[in-house]
C-alpha cells in the first residue's frame, strides 16, 4: 500500500515508510489482506493550514507511505450546510498488547510506521491502553513503566498526542491478566471477584465490594489505585499536560462503568445476570436489607430473573409488571446500582486528587448497553447497575459523579444505528446514545466518543452524524484500534475518507490525483537498517 501525500508548494519535505506484511507483523486470523499496485483512492486532509491530497497505493508485498510535493493542489469546496467538525480532537487507539507482559513494545516498526501515517493524515493524537497486570505485575509497589515510556517517546518524536488509559482490568483478547500478585491473593482469598449465582468468577477485574476492604496485602484497591497513579505521573512527568492530554480510569470490564453482566463465554441472545454473589456483595446486600428493615430480603438476588442464554421476557423479572417494579426490585435494584456509583466516585476521586494540576484531562468511559432498549424495563442496564427509582433518569446520578470530579465522559458506539440492529433484539443503539449525552449536557459533562469494537455497516457516515449533533458537542474521537485489519488497502481507504469528512472539505470531481514531482526521500522501516531507524524516529 503506497499513501502519496501532496501538499503545499512551500513544502519540500517527502517520507516514505515501507514496510513488508511480515514487518507489520500484527494478528491477522484468518484474514488474508491482498492488493494490486494500480488500486488507489485519494482523500483529502488538514494540518497546519497546508492541503494535502493522499493516496494510497497496495501490493501483496508491502506498505509504503510517501509525502509527495506538487505545485498543482486540488480544488477544495466546503461542504454546504454543515457544522464544521475541526474542532473535534480525533485520535486513534494503539493494540491492546503493545506492550508484552515481559514490558517489550510489539510490532514496533509497524506501530512506528503507523503512527508516522497517521501524523500525516492530520490525526491528533494515540490513545495507549496501559494494563495495570503489565506495569505492577510482579509485587505490589514494584512498577516497570519502561515497555510504555518507550512507546511515548516514539509518539512524541512523530509529533502526535498521547492518551493514556489507565487499565485496571484484564483482556481475553488479547490475553492480559490482573497482576501476578493479585491473581495469588484471588486463589485464596475468591471473594474479591464478581460472581454469578452458578458461582463463575470474573477474574478480569475485582468486585466493586472490595473497594475500601482491605484485601490486597493489606491495603485496599482503592490505595492500590492511587499508588499507581501517582507512579504514573512520576514516571511519565516529562510528557505530562505536553504530550500526554488525557487520561482514562478504568472503571470496570474493559475499561467500562458497569458490572460483567455477559461473563458467559459464548454470544448470547440473553440481558445477561446480577453479579453480587461474591461474599463481599453478599456481605453487603445483608447489611442494607437489614437496615430497611427486610432482612429476608438480604439472601441473595433475585429468584426470578433469566439465565444469561434466555431472553429477558421468558421469566417473570423483567416483565411488564414484574419483580422489577415491584417494592423488593426496587430495593434490590437501588443497592445493586449504588455501588457501581459509588466505585465510579471512588476511582475518579483518586484520580481527580492524584493528577490535580498535572495539564491533563480525566476521563471515564460508560458502555452502550443498547439491547432490549425498547423494552420498558431496559433489562440490559439493569443487570450491567444502572437504575433510577422513582422515574429518575438512571444516567443523572452517573453524570453528577463525573461532573464532582470534573472528568469527561467517554461514550462508545457512535458508529452504530437502529436500522442494523436486529429486530428481534428490540434495540436502539441511537435513542440510548442521545439519552446519555442529553443526561451529560444537563450536568455540564463533556462528552467524547468511540466506535464500537466491530466494523458495522456505514459506521464512518454514522459516526459523522453524532459529531455534527450540535445538541450536544463531543470534544475528542477516538477510533478503536490499530492493527492489521486497519492498515489493509479496503479499511484504510474507508478511514481516510472519514478523515476528509472530519475536515468538512470535499474533493471536486473536477480534480484527480497528481503524481510525479521530483522529491527528496527519507526511508523509514524498510531493509535491514529499519529497525534501528524505527527505534530513533
Amino acid at each position: 500500500m503506497e499513501v502519496s501525500v501532496i501538499g503545499n508548494p512551500q513544502t519540500k519535505k517527502i517520507y516514505r515508510a515501507e514496510l513488508t506484511y511480515r514487518e507489520l507483523g500484527f494478528r491477522l486470523g484468518s484474514q488474508n489482506i491482498s492488493g494490486d499496485s494500480r488500486n488507489r483512492v485519494s482523500f483529502l486532509t488538514h494540518q497546519s493550514s497546508k492541503w494535502k491530497e493522499i493516496k494510497i497505493r497496495s501490493s501483496p508485498r508491502s506498505v509504503r507511505c510517501e509525502a509527495i510535493v506538487s505545485d498543482q493542489a486540488p480544488f477544495l469546496k466546503p461542504t454546504p450546510n454543515s457544522r464544521s467538525l475541526e474542532s473535534v480532537k480525533l485520535f486513534v487507539g494503539l493494540p491492546l498488547d503493545t506492550v508484552s507482559d515481559c514490558n517489550n513494545v510489539n510490532h514496533l516498526k509497524a506501530i512506528t510506521a503507523g503512527l508516522k501515517a497517521l501524523k500525516l493524515l492530520g490525526v491528533e493524537g494515540i490513545e495507549l491502553p496501559i494494563f495495570w497486570g503489565v506495569v505492577e505485575k510482579e509485587a505490589p509497589g514494584k512498577y516497570e513503566w519502561s515497555g510504555y515510556l518507550a512507546v511515548a517517546e516514539i509518539v512524541k518524536k512523530v509529533g502526535l498526542k498521547l492518551h493514556a488509559s489507565l487499565s485496571f482490568h484484564g483482556s481475553k483478547h488479547p490475553e492480559i491478566s490482573l497482576p501476578d500478585w493479585v491473581a495469588k491473593i484471588g486463589e485464596a482469598e475468591q471473594g474479591i471477584y464478581f460472581t454469578d449465582r452458578y458461582g463463575k468468577q470474573y477474574k478480569d477485574c475485582l468486585s466493586f465490594a472490595v473497594d475500601d476492604v482491605p484485601v490486597l496485602d493489606g491495603k485496599t484497591p482503592m490505595e492500590v489505585y492511587g499508588s499507581f497513579c501517582e507512579s504514573f505521573k512520576s514516571a511519565f512527568s516529562d510528557y505530562m499536560g505536553n504530550t500526554i492530554t488525557g487520561i482514562t480510569l478504568g472503571l470496570g470490564p474493559d475499561g467500562e462503568l458497569r458490572y460483567p453482566s455477559h461473563q458467559h463465554e459464548t454470544k448470547v441472545s440473553g440481558a445477561g445476570e446480577f453479579q453480587c454473589y461474591d461474599k463481599h456483595m453478599l456481605s453487603a446486600l445483608k447489611h442494607y436489607a437489614e437496615s430497611t428493615g427486610n432482612p429476608l430480603w438480604g439472601l441473595g438476588g433475585p429468584h426470578d430473573a433469566p439465565a444469561y442464554d434466555q431472553q429477558p421476557h421468558s421469566t417473570p423479572f423483567f416483565s411488564d409488571g414484574g419483580s422489577w417494579e415491584s417494592q423488593y426490585g426496587d430495593f434490590f435494584l437501588t443497592w445493586y446500582s449504588s455501588l457501581l456509583t459509588s466505585h465510579a466516585d471512588r476511582v475518579l476521586s483518586v484520580a481527580s486528587s492524584a493528577f490535580k494540576g498535572s495539564g491533563v484531562s480525566l476521563c471515564g468511559k460508560l458502555p452502550l448497553l443498547h439491547q432490549w432498549n425498547k423494552l420498558r424495563s431496559q433489562p440490559s442496564e439493569l443487570t450491567a447497575g444502572f437504575y433510577s427509582s422513582g422515574g429518575h433518569d438512571r444516567y443523572e446520578a452517573i453524570a453528577e459523579i463525573f461532573a464532582k470530579n470534573s472528568c469527561k465522559m467517554i461514550i462508545p458506539g457512535m458508529d452504530l444505528s437502529d436500522e442494523h440492529q436486529s429486530p428481534a433484539s428490540l434495540s436502539s443503539p441511537e435513542s440510548l446514545l442521545a439519552h446519555i449525552k442529553t443526561s451529560c449536557k444537563r450536568q455540564g459533562v463533556v462528552v467524547s466518543g468511540q466506535n464500537s469494537a466491530a466494523s458495522v455497516p456505514g459506521g464512518f457516515e454514522r459516526i459523522v452524524e453524532n459529531l455534527k449533533d450540535e445538541s450536544v458537542g463531543v470534544d475528542l474521537f477516538t477510533y478503536q484500534r490499530m492493527g492489521a485489519v486497519f492498515f489493509s488497502p479496503e479499511h484504510f481507504h474507508a478511514f481516510t475518507v472519514f478523515v476528509r469528512n472530519m475536515n468538512q472539505f470535499e474533493l471536486s470531481s473536477y480534480d484527480q490525483a497528481v503524481e510525479g514531482d521530483k522529491a527528496k526521500t527519507m526511508s523509514i522501516g524498510s531493509g535491514t537498517t529499519g529497525a534501528a531507524s524505527l527505534q530513533t524516529a
